[in-house]
């Protein structure tokens, strides 16, 4: 477990929970395990969050990763998270990067200028995008209605291998994405 314990990275004084051991137990094994194709890669992989979100009639499981080290969570990401589903009774896992939002007024507070990926919108598109991986987005709209609520309608593309596997994830995403950013989102494959 102390091994395992090396996958969190946590603020100092700060202590992990049962599940965010758990899934650092998990990804310790996979590492440790002779037969796993992706251990090498798993070796980077570093958590700083997991929490179960309630969706519709199950649980999903968000596991939150440094900025930095979601580089690697990416090249691996699939079968990572199909490893992760066998030992989660097939629970849904998401792999979301933990990016930091600054405000407008950033000059106030001693820095010279705002960087773009730091922007609220920016960091919605990038956990939109989080959310639905390791499929890739196709095409969005932004459907508003007579009462002014905005639905983003997000298309998936319609030539994932995986595209099966991942029609039951769509209510999965529309809802972590609501809890993520409270923007509701509509997920689908291909034009409509």
């Amino acid at each position: 477990m102390l091994n395992a314990r090396k996958k969190i990275l946590k603020e100092k004084g700060a202590q992990p929970t049962d599940l965010e051991l758990e899934v650092a137990k998990a990804l310790f094994d996979i590492e440790v395990s002779p037969s796993s194709d992706i251990k090498a890669d798993v070796r980077d992989v570093l958590i700083c969050k997991a929490e179960d979100m309630e969706v519709k009639n199950r649980i999903a499981l968000v596991v939150h990763v440094p900025f930095k080290a979601f580089k690697s969570v990416k090249k691996i990401q699939g079968r990572l998270i199909r490893e992760l589903e066998k030992k989660f009774n097939k629970k849904h896992v998401i792999f979301v990067a933990k990016r930091t939002m600054m405000d407008k007024n950033t000059v106030k507070n001693g820095l010279k200028f705002r960087p773009r990926n730091r922007t609220l919108t920016s960091v919605h598109e990038s956990i939109l995008e989080d959310v639905v991986a390791p499929s890739t987005i196709v095409g969005k709209r932004t459907r508003i209605s007579v009462d002014g609520s905005k639905l983003l309608k997000v298309f998936l593309d319609p030539k994932d291998k995986d595209k099966e596997n991942m029609e039951s994830k769509l209510a999965t995403f529309s809802s972590i994405y609501k809890k993520l950013t409270t923007k509701d989102a509509h997920f689908s494959f291909g034009e409509e």
